[in-house]
């Protein structure tokens, strides 16, 4: 039996059925009545040519356009074989199909030529409504699956960029308006995403704009999710308008939710895309929070290697601050000691090569071994070497910046051993600043190191130790840096610890790389 347009061809899936809006070219007013009257009774719109012309000016009108294109050969102004070639050079309208149709070109070398102009089914006429009908729906089949395999195609593209945003994030603000944003540019629709960050902060974003924003909206809230936001029902109406998908890292987890309008999730591959996307932003989530909670433990170690309090002495007033780096940033190996011995005061500063929980824990061996040393009376330069010796032996691979002062107790005298550190800055008592710059190599090379420099120091004196993240910038030469730091140290408190608070204040840390600081105020000589 053959097939009618009551009756759709056998195998065809829902969405080959779907009506599909035709353009019909052909000067001749019986035939084109003819082909647009079976086409209509089958349920597919219209719209009619009349020439070549005609047909090229109705694609590039802006309008929708045709799935399908049943385009007489023999036209007034051109050959159908030439419309044909115009709609496929054209990068807008070279996916829609063309059905070349005939009363006169019926030789095989005429259907051959359509064919290899560009055509994608050639008919003779007079045609059979069934066969027109069958033509243009194994047409509209081949059209429509290739639409939906490149649309997935572009999805899945889209879904492994958003993916990468995902797990580029560095906060659960950024990582949520990844997922909105990558959940809209899929499927092209409004979207908002809730999820509650490593700190137990619950937020919403969304995609459209709140009072003239111009990037997607990020909002804190007070519950995980309530049941009816205001700024959803606001935009996409109530939940019965919305479709929600949810991703789960772990079960005890709060969920990343994801909600969009319900019509923008078609089929089953939006719905899989979505749930993918969903997945992808709780793993990325999890990610987050386990590198939050291991800075946290790894911050907490790193404080506990530092010293509790400083020594109180009558020979100088100290003052300190450690800044950790940002959160986004892995810790570092920077510390600093104050130890009273038979010989004077002790002062270091210092700063172990690279940033994990390795250079953490190197920074705790160093920090003990410098003060066993230097309660054992090791004068500074033999600190070093011992140092030097005991990371060649135990970390080796291991490399340390120290700058060790001795505040000698009775005289006016520093004893500065510097191996490999930021120079010590002096603020004299006139308000003038020198930096001391001998030092020696860094520690864990395994080489020699030059006796202490002697420095006299009156009284009044404001000693400055420092680690480079307070004066380091990028693209900045780090003489200008320092030069810079003399220039503020001039004008700052000779108070230790209005000094520190000035420094920081005037010189904010860009969160790099952590920051140690120490200032010491030199008094009257006399007993430690």
């Amino acid at each position: 039996m053959n097939p009618t347009p009551d009756r759709p061809l056998p195998g065809a899936s829902d969405q080959d059925r779907v009506p599909a809006h035709v353009l019909v070219v052909d000067d001749d007013p019986t035939n084109r009545y003819v082909l647009t009257t079976t086409l209509r009774r089958a349920g597919h719109r219209v719209t009619e040519a009349e020439d070549g012309t005609g047909a090229l000016e109705s694609l590039r009108d802006g309008g929708q356009l045709p799935e399908v294109a049943i385009v007489d050969v023999r036209l007034p102004d051109m050959t159908g074989f030439e419309v044909c070639e115009y709609i496929k050079a054209e990068p807008a309208t070279a996916a829609v199909p063309v059905i070349n149709i005939s009363a006169s070109a019926i030789t095989v070398d005429d259907r051959a030529q359509g064919l290899y102009r560009g055509a994608d089914a050639y008919l003779v006429e007079p045609v059979a409504p069934a066969e027109l009908l069958a033509t243009v729906t194994a047409t509209l089949r081949y059209a429509r699956a290739r639409r939906r395999a490149e649309l997935l195609a572009e999805r899945l593209r889209l879904l492994n960029r958003a993916t990468l945003a995902l797990y580029s994030a560095t906060d659960a603000q950024e990582l949520a308006a990844a997922a909105a944003e990558g959940a809209a540019a899929i499927l092209r629709c409004e979207v908002a995403a809730f999820l509650s960050s490593p700190q137990g902060a619950p937020l919403v974003a969304h995609t459209w704009h709140d009072e003239g924003g111009a990037e997607t909206q990020v909002h804190h809230l007070s519950t995980v999710r309530p049941a009816d936001p205001p700024c959803l029902s606001a935009r996409l109406g109530g939940p019965e308008r919305r479709r929600t998908v949810a991703g789960r890292a772990k079960a005890e987890r709060p969920p990343v939710v994801l909600v969009t309008p319900a019509g923008a999730v078609a089929g089953g591959d939006d719905e899989q895309l979505l749930a993918q996307l969903a997945q992808a932003a709780a793993l990325a989530l999890e990610a987050l929070r386990s590198y939050s909670e291991e800075h946290a433990l790894a911050l907490t170690l790193q404080r506990g290697f530092l010293p509790e309090s400083l020594p109180e002495t009558s020979r100088a007033d100290l003052a300190v601050r450690y800044l950790p780096a940002g959160e986004r940033t892995e810790i570092g190996g920077d510390f600093y000691e104050a130890i009273r011995t038979p010989a004077g005061l002790v002062v270091a500063v210092g700063d172990v090569a690279g940033h994990s929980l390795d250079a953490a824990m190197v920074m705790g061996q160093v920090r003990h071994a410098l003060r066993a040393y230097a309660v054992e009376g090791h004068p500074p330069a033999d600190v070093l070497t011992r140092l030097d010796h005991l990371l060649t032996t135990v970390e080796p691979g291991a490399s340390v910046t120290l700058c060790v002062i001795l505040v000698e107790s009775g005289t006016d005298t520093l004893h500065i051993a510097n191996a490999g550190h930021l120079p010590p800055l002096l603020r004299h008592p006139d308000g003038t600043t020198s930096y001391v710059y001998d030092h020696g190599p860094l520690l864990g090379l395994g080489l020699p190191h030059p006796p202490a420099r002697q420095v006299t120091a009156p009284p009044g004196t404001l000693v400055l130790l420092v680690t480079d993240g307070l004066v380091e910038r990028r693209h900045v030469h780090l003489q200008d840096s320092l030069d810079t730091l003399a220039r503020v140290a001039a004008g700052i408190s000779a108070d230790p610890e209005r000094a520190c608070a000035d420094l920081l204040d005037r010189l904010p840390p860009d969160g790099s790389d952590d920051v140690a600081l120490m200032a010491i105020r030199l008094s009257d000589p006399g007993p430690g």
